[in-house]
């Protein structure tokens, strides 16, 4: 009889431990997560993640920041590898190339309703998304407001604008409108957009004609520095701050710089919105995250991506840096929304998150896009330098740029 019992204790304790068991979620799922140079910010991050782990004791995050200047690379490799990072920060310009190819996982979940709407479509790919936004900055127009006023000219909200009051502060003031730096990266390229000029069989277009014949005038009036072919961003930054340039265009960060390295010149600062084309539209740029196709935990790291871009998250973020909140319910939020005006920071911010609300039609970057931009700053050089006609050069630009889709 004893027996009896003893056996019968046993098997009751082993199906209890059986159904335990089954019921217990499994301990040991790590989600390896990239970020792209955020060391900076450790301790957020840190935080975000504790809180993550709390709310969800099965899960592990397992952060690794990699350098800017590798993130590309290791995420390719690690792409092709059986074992990838389960979320990785990246750029949409590459997010979109790993994206044709089948590499990331298609995001499918109605959370993505709490991120600003002209955000997700700029990051859709055949209409399709594969990456949760992170964060945004979108360039103001930094102003000399003394040498405007002694100009008595208007703030231009298009580069039209700008070409009309150039000579008029050229007499007065003695300084240059602007400084382009229209050769640099993509600047010639993103100015083109915003005129609808984003391909070969439009580049030698008549809308495209008109911008290079533009800006050709500007340079041959000596209304725009003979340097703006050659010298860069960082350069037209020291002309802003020299007082030989009236008109900068530049992320909100740079008012630090601007306030640090010439204070007299920060005095006489003051914000815009960003100079737009025909098409109304601003720049922005753009990080997010994305999830391999071969990740071996796909739904746990989105859980943690939409986790660290809620509300909450992204306003704790937005404090500690000038990066523009994607999230919707964030950029109601005050920190967005109010400025005080002798706040430039604030200011500049709150003209930034406003501006996110135009930026369709986004410029999708071509396949070939280095090489297409080094068509186009060559010919940017030949217009300006008169070497030849703007239409020929542009004819050249079409047939070199089109032989490179083939």
């Amino acid at each position: 009889m004893k027996k009896i019992v003893l056996i019968s204790l046993i098997i009751i304790v082993w199906a209890l431990s059986f159904c335990f068991m089954k019921t217990q979620k499994p301990t040991n799922e790590e989600v390896v997560f990239w970020t792209l140079q955020m060391s900076n910010f450790s301790e957020y991050m840190n935080g975000v993640i504790s809180d993550f782990e709390k709310e969800n004791p099965e899960i592990k995050i397992k952060w690794i920041d990699v350098p800017f200047s590798e993130g590309e690379k290791r995420t390719l490799a690690s792409i092709l590898s059986d074992n990838p990072p389960d979320l990785i920060n990246l750029n949409p310009d590459f997010t979109n190339l790993l994206a044709q190819r089948g590499a990331l996982y298609e995001i499918n979940t109605p959370e993505i309703s709490q991120f600003n709407k002209e955000i997700l479509e700029a990051l859709k790919v055949n209409d399709k998304l594969y990456s949760i936004p992170w964060y945004a900055t979108s360039a103001i127009t930094i102003y000399n407001k003394n040498l405007v006023k002694k100009a008595g000219a208007n703030l231009p909200q298009t580069y039209e604008d700008l070409g009309k009051i150039a000579p008029q502060i050229k007499a007065k003031t003695g300084a240059y409108v602007y400084l382009p730096n229209i050769t640099e990266n993509d600047t010639m390229a993103k100015i083109l957009h915003k005129y609808g000029v984003n391909s070969f069989d439009m580049i030698n277009s008549a809308s495209s004609v008109e911008v290079f014949e533009f800006f050709k005038k500007l340079y041959q009036n000596d209304l725009i520095p003979k340097e703006s072919i050659t010298l860069t961003h960082s350069e037209a930054l020291e002309k802003y701050m020299a007082e030989k340039i009236v008109f900068f265009s530049a992320g909100a960060n740079f008012l630090n710089m601007i306030k640090e390295n010439a204070p007299s010149t920060y005095k006489n600062t003051d914000v815009a919105p960003q100079i737009v084309g025909k098409l109304g539209q601003n720049d922005f740029s753009l990080m997010n995250f994305i999830i391999p196709q071969r990740a071996k935990h796909k739904e746990e790291a989105l859980k943690f991506a939409l986790f660290l871009t809620n509300d909450e998250n992204q306003l704790k973020l937005a404090k500690l840096t000038n990066i523009i909140a994607v999230n919707k319910e964030t950029l109601k939020n005050e920190f967005y929304t109010h400025y005080d005006e002798e706040d430039l920071m604030s200011k500049a911010r709150v003209i930034s998150a406003r501006q996110l609300n135009k930026i369709n039609p986004v410029m999708k970057p071509d396949k070939n896009q280095k090489e297409v931009n080094i068509l186009i700053n060559s010919a940017v050089q030949e217009i300006l330098l008169d070497k030849t006609s703007t239409r020929k050069v542009l004819d050249n630009v079409s047939q070199q740029w089109k032989a490179l889709e083939q």
